[in-house]
């Protein structure tokens, strides 16, 4: 059958002698690229999973990435001790273990390693520094239209031109760089589209009273790498889940003295027991037995282990840690050490901020502490609201799915989402199959168009 041939076809057709109908918003600058296969937005390991798991169904895909390189948020913006949360075999992407030789939890750069290795064995090439800022179907054409911005820095001397001109000012004279910016829009056409993006994809920025009142540091995890620039100082770190707790013992490992604001309450699990990960005791439990129980099992050891945490000032939630994790995709809290930190008092807890000062901070509770820095671990959020203009699959508010897990990976009119089910990697790669088999088998009962067509308007 020839349908996916013709409708290609009829596109170019119509974008080349009918631009004014259906090149609305294209300017005379914007490139034009006719994609046959899908178009994935993100190259993180949720793209790259989407990728090899349709090169695996016969089906081409081009990967946008606005960063320079995959997984950015892992190469960029994570710390320098930061390892995975749970054991390799519940993080590995689709179709390629992890090697046998990594750690039961692989560290930073050999996760990175990993991904890059993926990429390479699925031969997949992201095309890098395309930001999409807009992302929409069209019903007249029955295709998706999604723009790129690539913006470029350059420089040159203009001594290194033996042919300057003669009346060149003093500056560049004196042989000084000049800077330009070229930004180059791009505009994709495809029949389908797969969000890729994920739920980290901007930072989540507190605003505080007095915030600009502060005279110390104020940074985000994604720019924290290591306590090692904080050694000697009083530090608060903002947020109590897995990334403020290790970012606390990562800065009493550099001689730090950190505190930590509990806002809400939080489950503490141990990474491990009985020899086991606790996540994978909990998967082979829910075999057999329901979620409430399960739960029930979990706080009982780790009461056993750490005791009443409320004690100390950490309160759990009145919900068991699966079902809340279930509900609301807040993630229990798994120790690798901070616990002990907090209970021999070299972190100490405190309540929500009521606000900042010159070099203090005030807490609701009406204490004042003084801080030489304030790192603020209060993760991240989906920006797919900004781009993508659906407002049928994706909620406005948070930027996630409207329907829950597992349901939330198709749209209509060709669209997916893939990295959104808060369920880590492992909720990845399960909706990474679940599209690449629905596309397949669209893909493979029509004709294929066999190339990518580009044309410049």
């Amino acid at each position: 059958m020839e349908y996916f041939h013709n409708n290609l076809r009829e596109i170019e057709g119509k974008l080349i002698h009918d631009p004014q109908r259906f090149n609305s918003g294209i300017s005379n600058s914007t490139r034009c690229v006719l994609v046959s296969g899908p178009v994935i937005v993100g190259a993180g390991p949720s793209g790259l999973a989407v990728a090899a798991c349709l090169k695996e169904n016969g089906v081409p895909s081009l990967i946008l990435e606005r960063s320079n390189c995959i997984a950015s948020l892992w190469q960029l913006k994570t710390y320098d001790r930061l390892r995975l949360h749970l054991p390799k075999e519940f993080c590995e992407l689709p179709l390629m273990p992890f090697p046998q030789h990594f750690p039961t939890y692989p560290t930073k750069s050999q996760f990175i390693d990993y991904l890059e290795d993926y990429a390479t064995k699925f031969e997949i090439n992201p095309v890098f520094n395309q930001t999409v800022d807009n992302a929409q179907f069209d019903q007249t054409l029955g295709f998706w239209r999604v723009r790129t911005t690539t913006t470029t820095t350059w420089s040159s001397n203009s001594n290194s031109n033996s042919n300057s001109d003669s009346n060149s000012n003093s500056n560049n004279s004196r042989g000084e760089e000049e800077a330009a910016v070229t930004t180059t829009t791009t505009e994709y056409v495809c029949r389908w589209l797969v969000v890729a993006t994920g739920e980290n994809a901007e930072v989540v920025m507190p605003d505080f009273k007095g915030l600009e009142e502060f005279e110390g540091p104020i940074v985000h995890t994604s720019l924290y790498k290591s306590g090692e620039v904080f050694r000697g100082k009083r530090v608060l770190v903002v947020g109590s889940g897995n990334s403020g707790m290790e970012v606390c013992l990562d800065l009493c490992h550099h001689n730090a003295m950190p505190s930590i604001v509990v806002r809400d309450t939080v489950h503490i699990l141990p990474r491990e027991m009985f020899g086991r990960s606790t996540f994978g005791l909990s998967m082979w439990l829910l075999k057999w037995l329901p979620i409430t129980l399960v739960d029930r099992l979990l706080l009982i050891i780790a009461w056993l282990i750490f005791g009443d945490t409320s004690k100390l000032g950490l309160a759990r939630p009145k919900m068991g840690p699966l079902q809340l994790k279930n509900l609301t995709g807040k993630t229990p809290v798994l120790d690798v050490g901070t616990f002990d930190k907090i209970k021999s008092g070299d972190i100490k807890l405190c309540s929500s901020i009521k606000r900042l000062m010159h070099q203090a901070v005030e807490f609701i509770d009406g204490s004042v502490e003084n801080f030489d820095a304030i790192i603020l671990a209060t993760g991240y959020k989906s920006n797919v609201p900004y781009w993508l203009k659906d407002r049928e699959m994706f909620s406005e508010e948070d930027g996630l799915p409207r329907k829950p897990f597992p349901n939330g990976w198709k749209g209509d009119y060709g669209l997916y989402a893939v990295g959104f089910t808060k369920r880590g990697l492992l909720g990845a790669s399960m909706d990474a199959k679940r599209i690449a088999a629905d596309i397949g088998q669209c893909w493979n009962s029509e004709s294929r168009y066999p190339t990518s067509f580009d044309r410049s308007f």
